[in-house]
């Protein structure tokens, strides 16, 4: 997965307006961190975004942010951190290894193999 930071002035132009109808289909995209002022924010995109505006690719955690998709872990956000994100995500996708022995019985282990290949294509590692 990619990170990237956004500036809020540019928040409405990539992701649309608040009402339904006025909002960009951005599917694939987590926001995981923010500045205390809320003036930028840090998301991560399993596919590549058009570099539009101040919407930039950052390669390490730029300093200044809270992390925010998960308060319990606490507010510190680092590379570390990006890569246990992604990792949950995929956990999340995979579902509960209780679930996953029902659906290799029910459906074989071709279709579970094949739904687990698709989660690690929609959410790759960095």
């Amino acid at each position: 997965m990619r990170l990237y930071k956004i500036l809020a002035e540019n928040v409405v132009h990539f992701f649309g307006g608040p009402d339904e109808e006025d909002r960009i289909p951005r599917p694939g995209i987590t926001m995981i961190a923010q500045t205390p002022t809320c003036s930028a924010f840090l998301f991560l995109s399993k596919d590549e975004q058009e570099l539009i505006g101040d919407l930039e690719i950052c390669y390490t955690v730029p300093i200044g942010f809270d992390f925010t998709y998960c308060q319990e872990w606490g507010l510190v956000i680092n590379d570390a951190v990006v890569d246990r994100v992604i990792a949950d995500l995929r956990k999340k996708s995979y579902g509960k290894w209780e679930d996953q022995l029902a659906e290799i019985y029910d459906n074989g282990i071709d279709s579970w193999k094949a739904r687990i290949a698709q989660v690690k294509q929609d959410i790759p590692k960095r």
